[in-house]
């Protein structure tokens, strides 16, 4: 029969809640600086990268039509 270490036990359970402890203060710790780091970029109004990309298909597209007006207005010009 093997006998129950009082000691060992409570060392045992007394780990087990500080690895509980330990990994609530981590989960608190990156909430906390997700959170800050949501503000701090919040305030500096970056764009989105939707926002960007459809700045950038607008741009394409606006390039693209002067290219060809600038062709439509060679063609005219040269006749």
């Amino acid at each position: 029969m093997q006998t129950r270490n009082k000691f060992m036990d409570d060392m045992s359970q007394l780990m087990t809640n500080a690895m509980g402890v330990a990994q609530g203060a981590k989960d608190e710790a990156e909430n906390a600086m997700k959170s800050l780091m949501d503000r701090w970029l919040a305030d500096r109004d970056f764009v989105t990268r939707e926002e960007f990309d459809a700045v950038r298909a607008m741009a394409q597209k606006a390039r693209e039509e002067n290219e060809a007006l600038k062709a439509r207005l060679d063609a005219l010009e040269s006749k």
